[in-house]
C-alpha cells in the first residue's frame, strides 16, 4: 500500500488504504454486531411460516451468516460490474418478510427459494441496465427516499430497544438494558479521544452484553450447541417455481432496489461527502440481486444493503474498505464456526436497540441534509412534501384499512412500506411536474 507497509489507523476515514489489522478488526466487528441479530430474525419468521423444523432453521441461520459475509465482500471488492466498491454491509432483508411468509404458507418453503432465485436474477439484471433508467432517480427523489428510510427505521430501533420479538417486550429489564447501552455509547462518544471515539457502538455492545449476562438475559449454554466446525449446506431445499409467488417477490425486489439506492446514496453522501456515481448504483443493485440468488441456493431469503450500517457510517465516518472487510471475514467465520455465530446471535435485542436507536436518527438527518443539497425550490418542496406525507400518512393509516380497495398484491407491497410509497410517489411527481415551476427558495 502507498501509505505505510503496516498501514495507518487514520485511513479508517478513507475509502482506500491499509489499516493495521489489530486496529481494523474492532471497527469491522462493530459493523457486524450492529446488524447480526437483524440478519437472522427474518429467516426465523419466514421458515416458521413454512413449517420448518428447528434443525432445518439452524442450518439456514448458519448459511445466512456465510452468504452475508460473501455478499459484503463482493460489494467491497467488485467482481466485474457486480459490487459497488463501497463500504456496504449486506444481510438478510426484513423487506421480504411479509411476502415470503405468505409464499411459504401458501406454497411451501421450496417455493420461497424458487421465487428468490428468479427475483434475484431480475434485480441484478435491472442493476446492470441502470444507465438506461438512472436519470429518473433525481437528487430530490433520492433525498426523499433516504429520509423515508430513516423514518421507517425508528420503529425498528424502538422494537429492539424494548427487547425485540420476545415475550417480555417492554419489560423494565429490557428498557434498563437498552438505556445502559445507550448511555455507554453517548459517554464513550463524548469522552474518548481520536479514532477511539468512533468505537462508541462497540463499547456499548460490549458493556451491554456483560450487563445482560449478569441480568440473566444471555443463555451461554447454546454457544457450543452446534459443534465446532460446520460447512455451509448447498441447496438444503430444491427450489419450486410458482408464477404467482415469483411475480409477488419480483415486485418486492423493486422495492428493495429503491431502498438500496437510498442506502448507497446516503452512505456516499454522509461518509464520502460526494454524489453517488452511476457505476456504484449499478454495482450495488447487481450485487443485491445476484447475491440474493446465491443466497437462495443456500436456502436463504434475499440479502440486501443494511441501513443499520449506513447509520453507523454516518455516525462514525469510518468508510475504509479493508476495515469493513475484516467484519465480513468475521461473518464468514461465524458461518463456518457455529460457536462464533451462536455467540454473536446471543446478543440481546435490547442491547442492540440501545446502539441502533441513535444510528437510525443519523440516517434521517442525512436525508434532511440531502434535501438541503438538492435545493429548496418550489418543485423540490412539492415532491418531498407530498411524497413524504403520502408515504408516512398512508402507511400509518394502514391499520384503518385505507388500502382495502386495492388488489392484495399492492396491499402487500405498499400498505406497511413507507419507503416503497415515497419512492413511487416521488418518481411520479418528478416525471410529471414541469421543470420550470416557479422557484421559491426558503429563507
Amino acid at each position: 500500500m502507498k501509505n505505510q507497509p503496516n498501514g495507518n489507523v487514520s485511513n479508517i476515514y478513507k475509502l482506500e488504504g491499509r489499516v493495521p489489522v489489530g486496529k481494523a478488526v474492532p471497527f469491522g466487528l462493530q459493523h457486524i454486531l450492529a446488524m447480526f441479530v437483524s440478519n437472522l430474525t427474518p429467516i426465523t419468521i419466514i421458515a416458521a411460516a413454512g413449517g420448518l423444523e428447528q434443525a432445518e432453521i439452524a442450518v439456514l441461520l448458519q448459511n445466512a451468516m456465510f452468504v452475508a459475509g460473501i455478499a459484503t465482500l463482493i460489494q467491497l471488492y467488485p467482481v466485474w460490474k457486480v459490487g459497488s466498491g463501497l463500504p456496504v454491509v449486506m444481510g438478510v432483508s426484513f423487506t421480504f418478510v411479509t411476502v415470503l411468509s405468505t409464499v411459504a404458507t401458501n406454497y411451501g418453503y421450496p417455493a420461497v427459494i424458487g421465487a428468490v432465485l428468479i427475483g434475484g436474477v431480475f434485480e441484478g439484471t435491472l442493476g446492470l441496465l441502470a444507465k438506461y433508467w438512472k436519470k429518473i432517480i433525481s437528487p430530490i427523489v433520492a433525498a426523499s427516499v433516504v429520509t423515508a428510510i430513516g423514518y421507517s427505521l425508528f420503529t425498528v430501533g424502538a422494537r429492539s430497544f424494548g427487547g425485540g420479538y420476545t415475550e417480555d417486550f417492554g419489560s423494565a429489564q429490557n428498557l434498563l438494558l437498552g438505556t445502559i447501552t445507550l448511555l455507554v455509547c453517548l459517554v464513550w462518544n463524548i469522552k474518548a479521544k481520536g479514532y477511539l471515539k468512533q468505537l462508541s457502538v462497540l463499547a456499548g455492545l460490549i458493556v451491554g452484553y456483560i450487563v445482560a449476562i449478569f441480568m440473566g438475559k444471555v443463555d451461554l449454554s447454546v454457544i457450543f450447541s452446534g459443534g465446532i466446525i460446520s460447512l455451509p449446506h448447498f441447496l438444503p431445499f430444491l427450489p419450486e417455481f410458482h408464477p404467482g409467488a415469483i411475480f409477488s417477490v419480483a415486485i418486492i425486489f423493486l422495492v428493495s432496489a429503491a431502498e438500496t439506492i437510498g442506502d448507497t446514496t446516503a452512505l456516499v453522501s454522509s461518509g464520502l461527502k460526494r454524489e453517488i456515481e452511476e457505476k456504484e448504483i449499478t454495482g450495488s443493485l447487481a450485487c443485491d440481486g445476484y447475491a440474493s440468488s446465491i443466497s437462495a441456493l443456500l436456502g436463504c431469503p434475499p440479502v440486501t444493503s443494511f441501513s443499520q450500517n449506513v447509520g453507523l457510517v454516518a455516525m462514525t465516518k469510518v468508510v475504509n474498505r479493508f476495515t469493513i472487510m475484516t467484519g465480513a471475514a468475521c461473518m464468514i467465520l461465524a458461518g463456518l464456526l457455529p460457536p462464533i455465530g451462536n455467540f454473536f446471535a446471543s446478543l440481546p435485542e435490547s442491547v442492540l436497540g440501545g446502539c441502533t436507536i441513535m444510528m437510525f436518527g443519523t440516517i434521517l438527518t442525512s436525508g434532511i441534509q440531502m434535501l438541503s443539497n438538492a435545493g429548496f425550490t418550489q418543485r423540490n418542496i412539492t415532491i418531498a412534501a407530498l411524497s413524504l406525507s403520502i408515504g408516512i400518512g398512508f402507511t400509518a393509516a394502514s391499520e384503518m384499512d385505507i388500502w382495502h380497495i386495492f388488489p392484495e398484491i399492492l396491499q402487500s407491497v405498499f400498505s406497511a412500506n413507507v419507503v416503497a410509497v415515497v419512492f413511487v410517489v416521488s418518481i411520479i411527481l418528478s416525471l410529471l411536474l414541469p421543470k420550470d415551476m416557479e422557484i421559491q427558495t426558503l429563507e
